[in-house]
């Protein structure tokens, strides 16, 4: 284990443990150790920008029994068509499965249980600049401007509104502790050389058939597309199964050589997703995921619901 472990991203929050992006599981990550909190940021239909994962309410909150008649045609209940105030309203839950009758991890936090609530923006940045000042410690924060392309097509371009509030908490330059991600490769480009940001910016990198935007991650993940990211990004953020795979003879994990390639062009790599309830293939516990992907591959930071687990990794091998 490097003597200065991997930053620990907490993944909505201690989403393995309380219900994702609610501020009870930012405190939780916070008091687990955590170095950054992340925060997926949609745009509600007064251009309120909130902390939420999808441009969807449905799989994470009570919306359909409180506003039954409020979606769209595919069904759905979209961010944009509520106000901040009647979101305020709704019941934060355990994520629901893609169907909507079961959670997607079984054992979390009860379904559809407790009084949690969504917050905005704002509010999580107060919330995390309180804790900040009342422990002494200085926790970063890990924004994701979440489908600007489709906000734009809605009405509303976002990237310029969270760039304010970035700006009026205080995080302005490149030594500030955030890191702003996005997997829209044109946005990136967009906040770097339009808009003027100073901030580490992080390329989250997706499959081509998710349809996350036109960036095609596949193109991305060669020498010339990390070149060009470079030009761009201070670092990427891939999936864990692109950083390896399973070598035929013995099922032992192998690298894919896109954290070494990333190196080379000086961008820093920061994977997602630990879970301990969902460990990588190949791995038997968290602790061997994590240890591989650190000391074999060399990651720079870690996205994981689970943060007082990396921190326990990280504790015990510097003792």
């Amino acid at each position: 284990m490097p003597n200065d472990p991997p930053l620990i991203i907490a993944h909505r929050g201690a989403s393995g443990y309380l219900p994702e992006h609610t501020l009870e599981a930012k405190a939780l990550a916070y008091g687990m150790g955590a170095d950054y909190l992340e925060q997926d940021v949609v745009v509600t239909r007064d251009d309120q920008l909130i902390v939420l994962h999808d441009i969807y309410l449905d799989r994470v909150t009570d919306v359909a029994e409180r506003f039954p008649d409020r979606h769209r045609a595919d069904g759905r209940f979209y961010v944009r068509d509520f106000e901040l105030e009647e979101i305020r309203s709704l019941r934060v839950w355990e994520r629901l499965n893609s169907k909507g009758d079961a959670v997607e991890f079984p054992n979390r936090y009860p379904a559809r249980s407790g009084n949690f609530r969504i917050a905005s923006f704002e509010e999580e940045l107060e919330f995390i600049a309180g804790l900040n000042r009342s422990s002494g410690r200085s926790v970063g924060i890990y924004p994701e401007i979440k489908r600007p392309a489709w906000h734009q097509d809605d009405g509303v371009d976002m990237s310029p509104k969270l760039l304010e509030i970035l700006d009026r908490f205080g995080y302005r330059e490149s030594s500030d502790p955030v890191f702003l991600q996005c997997f829209d490769a044109r946005e990136l480009q967009r906040l770097r050389h339009e808009l003027g940001c100073k901030l580490r910016l992080i390329q989250l990198v997706g499959e081509n058939d998710w349809q996350e935007s036109d960036t095609d991650y596949d193109q991305l993940r060669t020498g010339e597309g990390l070149a060009q990211v470079a030009k761009t990004a201070d670092g990427i953020g891939p999936g864990l199964w692109q950083l390896y795979s399973l070598a035929e003879i013995d099922g032992q994990p192998v690298s894919t050589g896109l954290v070494s390639q990333a190196h080379s062009h000086g961008l820093a790599v920061h994977p997602y997703t630990f879970r301990a309830d969902q460990l990588p293939p190949g791995f038997e516990t968290f602790e061997a995921a994590v240890q591989w992907f650190v000391e074999t591959l060399g990651i720079d930071g870690l996205f994981t619901d689970f943060p007082d687990k990396a921190f326990r990794v990280f504790a015990s091998h510097s003792s």
